[in-house]
């Protein structure tokens, strides 16, 4: 419209300075504007011509518009309203505007016909370049240096362009201000950058200059800018045909490619990487048509360059790169069905890039490190993991040679894509323990390329590669596959100190929080990578030692493990080869080169005490020494075991000798030497523990263990002195301050160490622990009475309270354990009278400081609660203890005892309140004590006082629930809290009573099975106890031996179906089969002959019937694997297990829910369960065939889903048949009912009839019943016809694969009864997931629960276990007829089709929306397409997301928050982020309407009415407006009035109309379809 303005203005006036003046002035309008664009341009063209009528003047004219007008409406200087106050800020314009005005200027330059003109400009605009970005004047000036640059002359202007060149790159790479806004970049880039490219020379080379000077960016968010800058020069940057040495290019460069390179593989938008393709694609393409030669030169060395063209190899060179884009462009897709096919071509990429003559790389293997990179990238997981094993696999069937790039690659992206631990997950269909696919290939690939790596390389990469391992905190399971992968690298002297305690670093600082049993097997992996590969001659003992303490003994070192015998032969043969050192080490001895002398001097060093050393008071040592001290000596003596023969066994005693002798002249001083160090005696006796400790053989006897025995007896002549130095301690008040707490804890850690020793051997009246015992128990007791005798509390006093409460719990303990200990009479004495009077819970008052701060100067004090906590829990020691001795005694109410001689017995009701209080005061760590005297209590009180009972029980459970399972004392509190709740006594007596406490326990045990579901290991415990508590012999069990158990039959009842849980909100995955196998084994071994047994058992199949049925109500339809699957499994594996005890009477009671379970249409593995014990019952007891015959009666309604369970029960007719005397009534009654189904018109039913008529016909001819002659010829031409089926069609096939199905062919109902079948072999051929597998081994391996001698029934004795899962399957899973994929290449992939027009795109300021469609290099239509009367958000999701698609120019919506909308997310898949989206309410449509008419637009709507076009012969307008109607309404009558036409889409069906997203898709794409045949454009 602007253009015709133009020329009717021109026609009207040939006055052009008096036309430009009237356009100046008033409101610069856009279409003003353009409109003075339009006049300026077409005055350019006629002076061009030479016909230009202003003469001189209209230079002057064009210079005064440019500089009076144009320059100030492009600052934002013009047009401000009159009046208005002036903010100081540029007025800010449309883009619209912008663009007009800077295109007028341009035209204004060159009439003016003066370069000082557009320098003047261009200085004055650089100015506002560098003052005002990134302000709105910006974009003016961008505008102005963009018009005028190309009218600057090269020479005389050659620096000015050259300052603004570098400001207009540092502006687009946002290198010099700081915050430079990402759209201000972009304007420069697309708007200036172009410009100045034309004007070559001097500007293009202080662009290039600084984009080569500049470092390419290692920050994946600074590669964009970049990118953004040589997209908009890539055609100025690589030369063109006929160019020689013209310009700059770009492919030469090393820089150039390397950030292309990040782009691809490091960028985290989509466009940037889309602007790295086009880069290499134009470069590529360039290099083609150009036909010459070209290379940029190698990084570093004689490697192959980052980018070479040969025109000899021409075609090799376009087939690769074609394949690299296509691979590039695929992985953008994230799909991973369309980017699976393609990753194959990457294996082609590595064929072209290695020579097979010289075997070196052609291609630089960087570009090959950009795909995995993207795939390690790719939000899919499973693309990161294809990513992972596909770079595994490469040197599986490549011999690639080596690269630098490879081995950076591998540390870095590589083990970043490696730390995360759902890429080791098992692949489906592997079984449970094989190895992780990932795990096995991770080692694979690390053995095989650290083998091909040379030498001088091979000691850095390993190095890197351990310290890359700590230099994360990585999850258990990749930094156990990585260490086991190192593992197995072949040996190689390729580590030295550096490399030992990088491993060492990832003991201590990756794996503290790891799982225990992945934390022990990583360290087992990394010593044994350790033993390896370090190079012994460059490390010395004690920096071994130092490595090996960093190990946990109790995870992975433990002695007499296989890991600690290779350790100790790998001392044992590089013995002679350690480096030795005159440096000292950490204990301060000088480095030898013999393991024994070592160890000698390591010993003496750490005996000997400290010059400054006095017999004050000390801290504790630290234990690191004595666990070190004492690893080392067990290695060194293990060591020389390796050594000598068998009959040589005293030079092993020599050597202990020779290494203990300081220790043990030491410790034979303790009880003579009164002034020894303090600092000597705690370390002799910390070295004594450790020792021992240490010295136990991991699963093996102790008896057979010659250094232990040895140890031992050592030990032995030392306890006398021993004794007497820790009488001494402990009974004189030499221990007095915070510290000496620990110190009592050692010394009293000691004397039950030499008790046990004690016990071991023999124990003997003068045995110096007869010395001891009684005077400690006195002195404590004496101590405890005159602190309770109203003396200030000192800190002194106190401590000594605490100590000799310690010391007297120990005694306890001792005397529990050995009662001969016990040197008073078995009455009541003075130790049991004073006991029994302690002030329970009796709280320490805290001392008065005898000095100020003395018990907090000290670094390593105890809180004083911690301290009072440690008494209170010792008193509970010494009840227990006590209550334990005489629990015979303890009435079951307190008024039967008139005088109490002992009050915490004799008054249990008090006790148990103390208890309670208790529980309140100690923290979770300290209250098992408490927890044992309430288990002797609880059953004494529960009938007279059950409510302190139940309190009882809910401060436990409080406490219990409150503990983590990590927390190692989580165990054991919850094992005494289970003895005590679920404690025999208790439940019967609760069972009996009926009373709160028994529903408070049944509450309790549903609570325990809750928890186990995020508690792993939780009614283990449980049911283990009470399955063991319930446990009688058959031989002499009495009749109510399980009358508490049936009581609380529901624990056996969820034992029974507890698993893995699979719902998805609660989903756990965890080794749950003990539970199961303990209720089994249990089961197993009740007697049906015993009352109490039988109707225990009986009780459960009940439940077990009516949880079956509970199961199947609460779903109709359920998955297989699904938890409703698993639970039911579970209930009729258990009905089947106790199905021998079951008599005719109750079968009675249960046989008609048995059968009705048949009738529920059921998974496989249920349907095979329940058919199995149907034929169980009927062999059994033949009195119920006439209920099974009634079952085939039930109307056709209930048999669809149920007559398959009953013909395959009939297929086992000859098993059912065995015990009925008469055959022939049966086997007639099984004719007719089968011939009936051998008709239906169902085909799977008539399968299973035909296979049951066949088993059952042949019964018949074997009997030769002369009955059934009449029958023969029907059941054999019936045969015969199915058997001789022709073709190879699905009917002859599934008769095939029945008739081989494992239920018909191999299975015995009889023989195959046993645990392996029910439980392992029947599951895994019924397509249960491998988690309900249960192996056989696991049973017999589980001996918490023992079995009867006469059980006998394991294993299966037919071939059963040995079948594989057959195609069949009855009704349950579909047979998968999809082939496996087994094509190492495609011939043809799906492609996404990403348009990328030839030349990079300008940025179009018309539209927010336009310009990020420009930015993608988008073809725009001129189709809008109106949506504002649809209301449904999916409707208008798939309308964005097609309008995106097909390049529609805008979508009109009738309110834009609908974008908002999930539905509509979830259907436009970010569309409408790429395409221009405007608001107008359907109220507005009309004057909206009208507009574009005005505009040129054709209005077209998609509506059937009298004088609609059909859509084939319809032919749209470039300029056309789609109005699509609501979904139930259609188009309105009034606006069906502002219409040009009405297209209708034609029709072959019978429903009216189509949705209206397909309707107006279909006319978007016929659309676009005529534009492109008009155009002849192809879109790809």
């Amino acid at each position: 419209m602007e253009w015709v303005l133009t020329e009717a203005l021109l026609s009207q006036s040939r006055d052009p300075r008096g036309l430009l003046e009237t356009l100046c002035r008033g409101e610069a309008s856009a279409e003003r504007v353009e409109t003075l664009r339009f006049l300026l341009q077409r005055l350019e063209d006629e002076e061009a011509r030479g016909g230009g009528g202003g003469g001189g003047a209209l230079p002057e004219a064009a210079r005064e518009v440019a500089t009076g007008y144009l320059v100030p409406l492009l600052r934002g200087l013009r047009g401000r309203p009159s009046g208005a106050p002036d903010s100081g800020q540029p007025a800010t314009r449309s883009p619209r505007v912008l663009r007009a005005a800077g295109a007028a200027l341009c035209s204004c330059v060159r009439l003016a016909r003066g370069s000082q003109l557009a320098a003047a400009l261009a200085e004055e605009a650089l100015r506002d370049l560098l003052a005002v970005r990134p302000a709105p004047g910006l974009a003016g000036a961008v505008e102005v240096l963009a018009a005028v640059g190309p009218c600057l002359r090269l020479r005389e202007d050659g620096p000015l362009l050259e300052r603004v060149a570098q400001a207009a790159l540092a502006l687009a790479l946002g290198g010099d201000a700081a915050g430079t806004a990402e759209d201000a970049a972009a304007l420069v880039a697309g708007r200036l950058l172009p410009a100045l490219g034309q004007c070559g020379g001097a500007a293009l080379r202080a662009v290039w200059g600084g984009l080569v000077a500049s470092e390419t960016p290692s920050e994946p968010g600074r590669v964009g800018p970049r990118l953004l800058v040589l997209s908009a020069l890539a055609e100025k940057l690589l030369p063109e045909p006929g160019e020689r040495g013209a310009g700059p290019d770009a492919r030469r460069c090393w820089r150039f490619w390397r950030t292309v390179q990040a782009g691809l593989a490091q960028a985290e938008d989509a466009l940037a990487r889309k602007r790295a393709r086009h880069l290499l694609q134009r470069a590529v393409e360039v290099s083609a048509e150009l036909g010459a030669d070209c290379a940029c030169g190698p990084l570093e060395g004689n490697g192959p360059s980052l980018f070479w063209w040969s025109e000899k190899k021409k075609d090799e060179l376009l087939k690769f790169w074609e394949n690299y884009l296509l691979i590039m462009e695929t992985l953008e897709g994230n799909q991973i069905h369309v980017i699976k096919p393609v990753l194959p071509k990457l294996n082609n990429l590595f064929e072209y890039a290695v020579s097979e003559e010289n075997g070196c790389w052609l291609f630089h293997p960087s570009w090959h490190m950009c795909i995995y990179k993207r795939t390690f990238e790719s939000e899919n997981k499973i693309l990161n993991k294809e990513g992972v094993f596909h770079f595994l696999e490469l040197y599986e069937t490549k011999a690639l040679p080596f690269s630098p790039e490879f081995s950076e690659f591998i540390i870095g992206p590589l083990m970043d894509a490696l730390s995360e631990s759902s890429l080791y997950s098992r692949s489906p269909g592997q079984l449970i323990g094989s190895g992780s696919p990932l795990g096995l290939k991770l080692q694979k690939f690390l053995v095989s390329y650290i083998s091909l790596l040379p030498e001088e390389i091979k000691n850095s990469f390993l190095l890197s590669f351990i310290q890359k391992m700590t230099s994360r905190h990585w999850c258990a399971v990749p930094i156990l596959f990585l260490s086991k992968a190192l593992a197995h690298v072949p040996r190689c002297k390729a580590l030295d100190v550096e490399g030992l305690f990088a491993l060492r670093d990832v003991l201590q600082s990756t794996m503290i929080t790891h799982q225990i049993l992945l934390r022990g097997a990583a360290q087992c992996y990394l010593l044994q990578t350790a033993m390896n590969l370090v190079d012994v001659e460059k490390v010395s003992f004690s920096e071994v030692s130092a490595f090996l303490m960093s190990l946990r003994q109790e995870e992975s070192l433990a002695r007499g493990t296989s890991l600690w015998t290779e350790l100790c032969d790998w001392l044992h043969v590089n013995e002679s080869c350690f480096r030795g050192s005159s440096t000292c080490s950490s204990v301060g001895l000088h480095e030898t080169s013999s393991l024994n002398a070592y160890v000698k001097n390591l010993v003496q060093e750490y005996i000997k005490s400290p010059a400054w050393e006095t017999g004050e008071n000390r801290f504790m040592p630290d234990w690191f020494e004595a666990k070190l001290v004492a690893m080392m000596v067990l290695l060194a003596v293990d060591v020389e075991g390796m050594k000598i023969q068998s009959n040589e066994k005293w030079r092993t005693q020599n050597v202990l000798r020779i290494f203990l002798d300081p220790l043990l002249d030491a410790l034979m001083k303790f009880g003579t030497n009164a002034y020894m160090p303090l600092l000597k005696t705690d370390r002799c006796l910390q070295l004594l523990l450790k020792l021992l400790h240490t010295c136990l053989l991991k699963g093996f006897s102790t008896q057979d263990d010659e250094v232990l025995t040895l140890l031992q007896n050592f030990f032995m002549s030392t306890t006398e002195s021993i004794c007497e130095f820790i009488l001494r301690r402990l009974t004189v008040d030499e221990l007095n301050s915070v510290s000496d707490l620990d110190r009592c804890h050692l010394y009293l850690m000691v004397l039950t160490e030499l008790i046990n020793l004690h016990l071991k051997i023999g124990w003997k009246r003068g045995n110096p622990i007869w010395r001891v015992i009684s005077p400690l128990k006195n002195a404590s007791i004496q101590h405890l009475q005159e602190m309770d005798s109203g003396q200030e509390p000192t800190l002194g006093r106190q401590i000594q309270r605490v100590m000799s409460m310690a010391a007297l719990a120990m005694v306890c303990k001792a005397i529990d354990q050995k009662p001969e200990l016990q040197l008073d009479s078995p009455d009541a004495g003075p130790t049991e009278r004073f006991l029994s009077s302690l002030q329970l819970n009796q709280t320490l008052q805290k001392p008065h400081m005898e000095e100020p701060s003395s018990l907090f100067e000290e670094s390593s004090s105890q809180g004083w609660g911690k301290i009072v906590a440690q008494y209170i829990h010792d008193q509970w020691v010494c009840l227990s203890f006590l209550l334990k001795k005489y629990h015979t005694l303890i009435p079951t109410s307190e008024g039967e005892i008139l005088e109490p001689i002992l009050p915490a017995v004799h008054m249990p009701m008090r006790t148990l309140q103390s208890a309670l209080e208790a529980l309140t005061i100690l923290p979770s760590d300290q209250v098992l004590p408490v927890f044992h005297c309430m288990k002797i209590l609880v059953p004494k009180l529960l009938t007279s006082c059950e409510s302190l009972c139940i309190e009882a029980f809910d401060m436990a459970w409080k406490i219990l629930s409150s503990l983590s399972n990590t927390q190692l004392i989580f165990w054991s509190n919850l094992k005494a809290f289970v003895q005590f709740v679920f404690d025999t006594k208790v439940l019967t007596i609760a069972a009996k009573i009926k009373g709160q406490a028994y529903f408070k326990i049944k509450e309790i045990m549903y609570k325990i099975i809750e928890m186990s579901a995020i508690k792993t290991g939780v009614f283990n415990t449980l049911i283990s106890y009470c399955c063991k508590s319930w446990i009688v012999c058959t031989s002499n069990v009495s009749q109510g031996s399980l009358s508490s158990a049936k009581n609380y039959s529901e624990l056996v009842l969820e034992a029974c179906i507890f698993g893995t849980v699979f719902r998805r909100d609660q989903r756990t995955k965890r080794e749950d089969h003990y539970v199961r196998i303990c209720a089994v084994k249990f089961l197993c071994l009740l007697d049906g002959s015993n009352m109490s047994h039988k109707l225990f058992m009986e009780d459960l199949a009940i439940k077990l019937l009516e949880k079956d049925e509970l199961v199947s109500k609460s779903r109709t339809r359920y998955y297989v694997n699904s938890q409703q699957h698993r639970v039911k499994n579970r209930v009729w594996q258990t009905l089947l297990v106790l199905f021998p005890r079951f008599d005719q009477n109750f079968l009675n009671r249960i046989v008609d829910k048995i059968f009705q379970a048949g009738f529920i249409n059921n998974q496989a593995s249920i349907k095979y369960f329940i058919e199995w014990i149907i034929i169980l019952i009927l062999h059994k007891f033949p009195q119920f065939l006439p209920k099974f015959w009634d079952c085939f009666s039930y109307g056709e309604e209930n048999l669809k889903t149920s007559i398959c369970t009953l013909l395959s029960v009939l297929s086992h007719l000859e098993i059912i048949t065995q015990n009925t005397p008469e055959k022939k009534p049966v086997l007639k009654q099984a004719l007719i009912t089968v011939l009936n189904w051998c008709f239906n018109h169902n085909f799977s039913i008539r399968l299973y009839a035909l296979v049951a008529l066949k088993k059952i016909w042949s019964i018949c001819k074997m009997l030769h019943v002369e009955e059934f002659d009449a029958l023969t010829s029907v059941i054999e031409s019936s045969l015969n016809q199915v058997e001789n089926m022709h073709g190879a069609g699905n009917a002859r096939k599934n008769w095939q694969r029945i008739q081989e199905h494992f239920f018909f062919a191999t299975f015995h109902p009889l023989k195959d009864y046993c645990l392996e079948t029910i439980f392992y072999i029947l599951p895994r051929l019924s397509g249960l997931i491998e988690d309900e597998w249960i192996a056989i081994d696991k049973f017999t391996q589980f001996t918490d629960i023992p079995l009867d001698a006469g059980f006998q029934w394991y294993l299966s004795p037919t071939q059963l276990c040995e079948l594989k899962p057959g195609d069949w399957s009855q009704q349950d899973i579909g047979y998968n007829s999809g082939e496996a994929d087994t094509q190492s290449e495609w011939t043809d992939v799906q492609k996404k089709i990403i348009p990328w027009k030839n030349n990079v795109p300008d940025v179009d300021l018309e539209l927010v929306f336009q310009d990020r469609a420009a930015k993608l290099g988008k073809s725009i239509s001129r189709l809008i397409v109106v949506a504002s009367l649809i209301d449904k958000p999916t409707n208008l999701g798939g309308l964005c997301r097609t309008c995106e698609v097909f390049g529609a120019s805008g979508l009109v919506l009738g309110n834009l928050q609908c974008i908002r909308d999930k539905q509509f997310q979830h259907l436009s898949v970010s569309a409408e982020q790429w395409l221009p989206l405007v608001e107008v309410k359907p109220r507005q449509l009309i004057d909206y309407l009208q507009e574009k008419k005005a505009e040129g637009y054709t209005i077209i709507g998609v509506e059937q009415t009298a004088r609609s076009s059909d859509l084939t012969q319809f032919r749209f307008p470039e300029k056309s407006l789609l109005l699509l109607g609501n979904e139930r309404e259609g188009i309105p009558a009034y606006l069906i009035q502002q219409l040009d036409v009405c297209v209708e889409i034609p029709q072959q069906g019978i429903i009216r109309s189509l949705n209206v997203h397909v309707s107006g898709a279909l006319l978007i794409w016929e659309y676009t379809r005529q534009q492109l045949l008009n155009h002849g454009d192809m879109v790809s």
